[in-house]
């Protein structure tokens, strides 16, 4: 087959344009070729199947980046992007042809057989292995940086060659890629040889229908295997007995960001921002990079003037003259932005990079396009309840008492359920109590792939869900696993999904004889409990089975928490947590008032016995004192026993981790219970040096976990000493800012103030006066 790489006469065969993906240098020569060869069609590198839904990339409502996403139609989760830019040379041609009325098809080896070749590909046909040609070719110039030698040449021909010879610079490329093919055949890529055979053949199809005025924009490394001589046999050949799938091609919405990352289709590209803006620039595009940078710098409180703007543009054009380039590149703009506008600092320049040299541009694509059910009844709820897939990581604060936002919070929780991580809970601003849920949102285009994978179970994301739920409770491997997905139905709001989730709890609860899995299972349901009352789902059911389960965990826990070595001690300190958490919830949730005293009692067991380790004595002394069912001479005593000569170290450091580590308001109860923190103190310094290295690591995770505040009071009480101004008994600490006993005739001092402000006294207007 005869073809020629950027000629611009017809009667040599078909117009070959090489190109770099995402490059807008290559998008300006190729609108520049086609307008002046004006070939009678135009073939694009491409799945072969997107001939379907090429018409779409007309439509008004298309606004990229967007992406091609295949996928195999019985297995989802095998599936390929190809994404385009404005300033992609693929998508520039595909609009030209749209507007001029030419016909366009894609050529590549078609998405059934590339599917079936791959486990699954994030981005179209290239998996970023082998040889990189433009490192080559800019080592072959003398530069160290191929980025740069790719801008100096290509991206910065603002004319895309000239007028005399718009297609010169496609000659010059396939001449250097020719050779790279003789030296280095394949590059690593042997997949490419099957896909230049279906491009070859396509090629050769769309030169019967349409002659030779045909133009074709592919990367630049396969135009010297499109070119080359050879029969329609061997490329068949090559193609057959090729695995194949059935699969579907649709337009998605992209971002810059994703464009930015460097794997597959174009191998990825640092600057999609910048590259845009070159792009997109009708004239002096470093006057206007520097004026946006600017812009966002000013939105983020820094002083930037018209003056800084002048004087970047002044550096950036002196740097890329003393650097001998053709043009200002990123790097020079990006040094006279730190220089002028950071001053030297990398801090904003962080800013500069992440909004405006990569950006967070979210494409944009019809309704029209096609979509599986599911995700049209995503994005049906996504309108209606105003919540916008945006590309930016962003913060949103639900009330479940409103309608709206309890809907939004059903909807983002049944699609986690689904697979589908649109968001996820964190901790909330502000009020803590039940009515209450942040999330932190951000929509990445893969999600997209997570819809069509979740389609499976349902054209709805209500039906998909709940089926999924029930699939999973039948084949749930452990009873903790069953309780959380119980939880997760409360959630989701999933209330047909429940009787089936109910009956393998109760199941599976019924058939569990291990007491750390029950612990495990108990904190979820306590949980789901308290959701239910929120989100006015009935959950007497599973109210009971909670219950039962307390009831047991109460009677097998402490068994189970003796002769533990440390790693086992651990995790039952962490279930005895959980539990005693849930015990609370139940009594509020379901009027087990009875459980917190046999709970009580399950601690009491835990504090007394020398067999249970120290970590989980000292917790459950400290959650008694808590609860107000230990005195605190009785805490005290048992403070005392565990640190007391006779006790091996490492277990009364834990003894003690467990007392005052951890949860909140430990140190302060040190701070304020002077005969404790006497007792620590007197343990600690009589540890034998030996040992002392043994529990230092212990007691420093312990210690750590404190406010800075409460670590400068216990190391200030420390420093004094027992007995300090002669205030206390021997052994006992003096607070500092505490003297002994009240100063009456100080406290009286205050009082007239305290009336004033409290409005129990009017101010003496004369004395005022």
């Amino acid at each position: 087959m005869t073809a020629r790489a950027g000629g611009t006469t017809a009667p040599g065969g078909p117009l070959l344009l090489g190109v770099r993906h995402h490059g807008p240098g290559s998008a300006r020569a190729v609108l520049a070729a086609l307008e002046a060869v004006r070939p009678a069609a135009v073939l694009v590198e491409g799945p072969p199947e997107a001939d379907a839904v090429l018409p779409l990339a007309a439509h008004p409502r298309m606004r990229p980046p967007v992406a091609l996403l295949a996928h195999a139609v019985d297995e989802p989760g095998r599936a390929a992007f190809w994404p385009m830019a404005d300033f992609s040379p693929e998508w520039v041609a595909i609009r030209w042809a749209s507007a001029h009325g030419v016909p366009v098809r894609f050529v590549d080896l078609p998405a059934a057989h590339s599917l079936a070749l791959t486990e699954q590909r994030e981005d179209g046909p290239e998996d970023g292995r082998g040889i990189d040609p433009i490192g080559i070719l800019a080592g072959a110039a003398g530069y160290d940086d191929p980025e740069r030698w790719w801008e100096d040449v290509v991206e910065h021909r603002a004319d895309g060659g000239g007028p005399a010879d718009p297609c010169a610079p496609f000659a010059a490329l396939a001449e250097a890629m020719t050779a790279l093919r003789e030296a280095y055949g394949d590059g690593g890529h042997p997949q490419d040889a099957v896909r230049e055979a279906a491009m070859r053949l396509q090629l050769r199809a769309a030169r019967k229908e349409f002659g030779d005025g045909v133009a074709v924009v592919c990367g630049a490394w396969h135009v010297p295997a499109l070119g080359a001589r050879t029969t329609v046999a061997a490329d068949r050949a090559l193609l057959k007995g090729m695995p194949k799938v059935k699969a579907e091609v649709t337009w998605v919405p992209w971002t810059h960001r994703r464009l930015a990352r460097h794997s597959g289709y174009g191998a990825g590209i640092e600057s999609p921002g910048w590259y845009g803006h070159l792009f997109g620039a009708p004239d002096r595009p470093v006057e206007r990079w520097m004026t946006k940078v600017a812009g966002l710098l000013r939105d983020s409180d820094r002083a930037v003037s018209p003056a800084h703007v002048i004087e970047a543009v002044r550096l950036a054009g002196t740097l890329a003259a003393l650097r001998d380039r053709p043009a200002v590149g990123l790097a020079e703009a990006t040094d006279a932005v730190r220089a002028v506008m950071c001053e030297g600092s990398d801090v904003p320049l962080a800013l500069v990079r992440d909004r405006l040299v990569v950006g967070e541009i979210l494409g944009e694509v019809p309704d029209t396009a096609p979509a599986v059910p599911l995700q049209r009844d995503l994005d049906r709820q996504q309108r209606t309840l105003r919540l916008r897939p945006e590309p930016e990581r962003r913060e949103l604060d639900l009330d479940l008492r409103k309608d709206t936002d309890a809907a939004r919070s059903r909807l983002l929780h049944r699609l986690r359920l689904l697979g589908v991580d649109w968001g996820e809970t964190v901790a909330g601003r502000g009020s803590t109590g039940t009515f209450r849920e942040s999330w932190r949102l951000r929509w990445e285009p893969e999600l997209f792939v997570r819809i069509a994978e979740a389609g499976v179970w349902g054209t709805t994301v209500l039906g998909a869900a709940t089926a999924r739920a029930g699939a999973e409770a039948v084949s749930a491997s452990t009873l903790a696993g069953v309780t959380a997905l119980a939880e997760q139905c409360l959630l989701a709001g999933l209330p047909d999904a429940l009787p089936v989730v109910m009956r393998a709890l109760s199941d599976r609860a019924a058939l569990d004889a291990d007491v750390g899995h029950l612990a495990d299972a108990l904190p979820a349901l306590a949980r789901s409990l308290r959701y239910g009352d929120v989100r006015s789902t009935g959950t007497a059911a599973l109210g009971e089975v909670a219950v039962g389960l307390a009831e047991r965990v109460c009677v097998g826990l402490p068994p189970a928490c003796t002769g533990l070595d440390a790693d086992a001690a651990a995790e039952a300190h962490r279930r005895v947590e959980g539990v005693h958490t849930a015990v609370g919830l139940l009594a509020d949730a379901v009027g087990a008032y009875g459980l917190p005293a046999r709970w009580a009692g399950v601690l009491r067991r835990l504090s007394t016995r020398d067999a249970v380790a120290g970590v989980i004595r000292g917790r459950a002394t400290r959650l008694l004192l808590d609860d107000g069912r230990l005195a605190e001479s009785e805490a005290a005593r048992l403070m005392g026993l565990a640190l007391s000569p006779g006790a091996a170290p490492p277990d009364a450091a834990g003894w003690i981790e467990g007392f005052v580590g951890g949860a909140a308001g430990g140190g302060l109860l040190l701070v304020h219970d002077e005969r404790l923190l006497g007792l620590v103190d007197t343990w600690l310094t009589g540890i034998p040096p030996g040992t002392f290295t043994d529990v230092l690591p212990l007691l420093r995770r312990t210690f750590s976990a404190y406010e800075p505040g409460v670590r400068r009071t216990l190391g200030e009480l420390v420093r004094r000493g027992p007995g300090s101004d002669g205030a206390r008994d021997e052994g006992v600490f003096a607070v500092p800012g505490f003297g002994e006993g009240l100063d009456e005739e100080r406290a009286d001092a205050v009082v007239p103030v305290l009336r004033l402000l409290l409005g129990l006294d009017t101010p003496d207007k004369e004395a005022t006066g």
